[in-house]
């Protein structure tokens, strides 16, 4: 096996497993509003409704399932980097005191930010498992 070949399989591995992760998440606003307003309260000190809820989880799935695919690269994989990073910033305390239960959860995002700024970084290499709209793929035979 090549090593593009090996890269390409590493980065859909990546792009597949932490869009699943963040499908959880996506699925839980839509399933448990109630959730996420509490999370919105502690996290982000806002008071949202049940509707704001969906919103949000309704347009977080969607970015998500559109990174799964490889779709509009920049976009989605720069737009869940961001939604994540602003998440991670905002569970600061938590991380600055890993030992207090159950704050070492908190620290599985920081392995997921690394994961998404490496996509974000290779997203142009990343093309296994990827689907492309708008453009034809040019082949060149020589």
């Amino acid at each position: 096996m090549t090593d593009e070949r090996k890269l390409q399989i590493s980065l859909a591995i990546i792009r597949i497993s932490t869009a699943i992760f963040f499908l959880v998440w996506s699925l839980r606003k839509l399933i448990q509003p109630e959730s996420t307003q509490k999370i919105f309260s502690s996290f982000y000190f806002m008071q949202i409704s049940p509707e704001i809820s969906y919103v949000v989880g309704a347009i977080q799935t969607l970015i998500i399932l559109m990174f799964m695919v490889g779709l509009f690269k920049t976009w989605t994989y720069g737009g869940l980097l961001g939604m994540h990073l602003i998440s991670v910033l905002s569970t600061y305390q938590q991380l600055l005191n890993p030992y207090e239960s159950p704050n070492t959860l908190f620290w599985a995002a920081i392995p997921t930010l690394g994961g998404l700024i490496a996509l974000f970084l290779l997203r142009e290499q990343d093309q296994w498992l990827t689907m492309k709209l708008g453009r034809a793929s040019k082949t060149h035979s020589q």
